[in-house]
């Protein structure tokens, strides 16, 4: 696919009309022939085809790039990020699935393109869930909706509205807007002109522990690991093993999970887990009043 990317990445410095005349001269495919270079790149890995797949397809990419000009970011920037899209679709196509390349395609790209953004609009990742990305993608549109046209913080009445409607808290739908009306400067912006000036990193405060407390906190950690293995030592093999897959690993079992282990009831697992924890506390405290 490596080909098929050199031709599809607009080059750097190189005007979006130009780019767009390139891409026009690129057939659209018709079903039939579309599905033959499907079917040839699929199952036999034929390179010609896929590039063939991808080039009649640019010119989506940029119509679904159009449609977030509005995030600041360059035009070549987002239809480079679609063209990415566009070819891990092209890749992952299944023909024999009954339906179009173009149809399949536009969920890679607009992804592909909302991940870019996502990613340039802060060092600190938005976006974490489903519902903060549609409420990150659809806020300008509700604010129309709205009619809340202004640079300032929304009315409280359509951050309800629009907390409920896309399903987040109303904290999110204040933050993404602020972020939209006061966007992000770069921490490596000059705080005046001129060569040599200071950046406004330089005045961020060192946050990270020093290194006497990052020390202590290790000694603490093994201090705490240490006492829980002496203390498990009071608890009988059975205890031990429930109370390890119940509470301490990573991917705790359930009750009935052991209780098929085992060969008894739910409830017998549970009381066996509960003293078990029981005798693990009154031990680790026993211990620490020791040393």
């Amino acid at each position: 696919m490596s080909t098929a990317l050199a031709l599809t990445t607009p080059f750097p410095g190189e005007s979006l009309s130009r780019y767009i005349e390139q891409i026009h001269r690129f057939p659209v495919l018709g079903a039939e022939e579309e599905y033959v270079l499907a079917t040839a790149w699929r199952q036999h890995g034929d390179m010609e085809a896929a590039r063939k797949l991808v080039t009649s397809h640019l010119r989506l990419v940029v119509k679904i790039a159009t449609g977030f000009r509005g995030y600041g970011l360059p035009m070549t920037d987002l239809v480079g990020e679609g063209n990415i899209g566009l070819m891990t679709a092209v890749r992952k196509f299944e023909p024999d699935r009954g339906f179009r390349l173009s149809t399949y395609a536009m969920w890679w790209i607009k992804a592909s393109i909302q991940e870019y953004i996502l990613r340039s609009w802060s060092l600190v990742k938005l976006g974490t869930t489903g519902a903060q990305k549609k409420l990150f993608f659809g806020l300008s549109r509700l604010k129309r909706k709205l009619g809340e046209f202004g640079n300032g913080d929304l009315k409280p009445e359509s951050v309800s509205r629009i907390a409920r409607e896309l399903d987040v808290p109303e904290s999110d739908v204040v933050a993404v807007n602020r972020r939209f009306v006061q966007p992000v400067a770069s921490l490596n912006a000059p705080l005046s002109a001129g060569e040599g000036t200071a950046e406004m990193q330089d005045f961020l405060p060192d946050e990270r522990p020093n290194a006497e407390d990052s020390l202590l906190e290790r000694d603490e950690a093994m201090h705490r690991s240490a006492l829980l293995r002496d203390a498990m030592a009071v608890l009988k093999d059975r205890e031990r093993d429930i109370l390890t897959a119940r509470r301490l690993s990573p991917s705790p079992k359930t009750l009935e999970d052991l209780a098929a282990v085992y060969g008894v009831s739910r409830e017998r697992i549970r009381q066996i887990e509960e003293r078990a924890f029981q005798k693990l506390s009154q031990r680790v405290r026993e211990l620490a009043a020791a040393a």
